[in-house]
């Protein structure tokens, strides 16, 4: 497996990838990808992207599912990607409140370092420097761009309303869903 952040994407998850819920996503069961998402990922995999994960699960702290449930959302993801040639290569996730101030809950970069090491292992000032971070909401971007990521908003889970707030960092690229984020990268790179 390469390491090179060339080829790196880092993605958020709830309402990114799957439908976002007001009261959680607790189960499996409730795990429901947004349409196109999933081809979005085996497209960005077949051209040779790694796929990380970064996403706050403070449903786990709250009580409101156990690892063992967001082990099984997962394995469900990785079930459906697999017959679409995608996959995930990594997920970072951080199960903590906001009271337990953490380092690694968005719009913190923890996670993001965490990333940064395990693909970059470098200890420059933007060791993510070009590589997209894919969200929904305004701390899925900050906590990349403290980094260097490159910010990219999606209209699908919490998006229009991050849009319509208004203040998201210089460079954002607004798009409809990932499979429109993952269409324009590709076209890019032709």
């Amino acid at each position: 497996m390469s390491t090179s952040s060339s080829k790196l994407i880092i993605l958020d998850r709830d309402g990114v990838i799957n439908e976002d819920r007001d009261d959680y996503v607790k189960s499996s069961d409730e795990w429901v990808p947004i349409p196109g998402s999933l081809e979005a990922i085996a497209l960005l995999n077949q051209a040779g992207y790694q796929i990380a994960i970064a996403s706050n699960q403070s449903g786990l702290a709250r009580g409101y599912f156990s690892i063992n449930d967001l082990h099984a959302m997962h394995s469900k993801m990785d079930g459906l990607l697999k017959p679409l040639g995608g996959r995930i290569d990594s997920i970072f996730f951080c199960p903590h409140v906001d009271a337990n101030a953490c380092d690694c809950r968005k719009p913190l970069p923890g996670l993001m370092k965490e990333i940064a090491l395990r693909y970059k292992k470098n200890n420059s000032k933007s060791p993510l420097e070009g590589v997209p971070i894919v969200g929904d909401s305004l701390r899925d971007l900050q906590a990349g761009i403290a980094l260097g990521a490159s910010p990219h908003l999606v209209m699908t889970g919490k998006g229009k309303k991050t849009l319509a707030k208004g203040g998201l960092p210089d460079g954002t690229e607004i798009h409809e869903d990932l499979l429109a984020f993952a269409t324009s990268l590709l076209e890019e790179k032709i």
